[in-house]
């Protein structure tokens, strides 16, 4: 029995997947699109829910005050040129004080940071009262504590509905050992065990 071709066909399924890209006219997309209901923010909340990601804090100093908040929408783009992404909600004195000072840190939470965590997801709290923070040479407000840390220039700036996608050039960056604050469908979790090794290197 002849060996199956599965290769030709994905080149295939490609070529008329981009075909039928090229064939679609801009104005028929735009179309399509508007005839769907438009999908509720809560279902999309419950849905993305189901992603169990970690915690961090993004912190920045702009005018000698500093600014802070506590972000989940966070994932690693490259690592050469090493670049992180992160998502500010738009109108926070954070994200606007990262758009002016162009650069920014972010913390990654452990399990024993959730008190950290809730602090920096208030708005208009004094975030940083009373906390252990150093400067670094930059000036830039660090927390102590942590899974890791990294310092980042803003590379890039997007705009993505209510808000601010940025992509971080990282400068810096001291991974640690712990364990990390995981949240998921809207609630902090703690990981148990050792896990099991993935058959797949990021």
């Amino acid at each position: 029995m002849p060996a199956a071709r599965h290769a030709p066909r994905a080149v295939d399924v490609a070529r008329r997947l981009h075909d039928l890209r090229g064939a679609l006219p801009r104005r028929t997309m735009t179309r399509v699109l508007d005839k769907r209901e438009p999908v509720e923010p809560a279902t999309l909340r419950a849905t993305m829910g189901a992603f169990a990601t970690g915690v961090a804090i993004v912190t920045t100093a702009c005018d000698g005050e500093p600014h802070g908040m506590t972000v989940n929408s966070l994932t690693s783009v490259s690592l050469a040129p090493p670049q992180v992404l992160v998502c500010l909600t738009n109108g926070s004195r954070t994200a606007d004080a990262v758009r002016r000072r162009g650069a920014f840190a972010l913390h990654l939470l452990g399990q024993r940071q959730r008190a950290l965590s809730d602090r920096f997801a208030g708005r208009g709290a004094a975030h940083f009262a009373g906390l252990d923070v150093t400067l670094d040479e930059d000036g830039m407000p660090l927390l102590a504590g942590g899974v890791g840390r990294l310092r980042c220039a803003v590379a890039q700036l997007h705009d993505g509905g209510d808000h601010a996608i940025v992509v971080g050039a990282v400068l810096a960056c001291e991974p640690r050992e712990g364990t990390p604050l995981v949240f998921h469908r809207g609630r902090y979790h703690e990981i148990h065990g050792e896990g099991h090794e993935a058959p797949w290197l990021w």
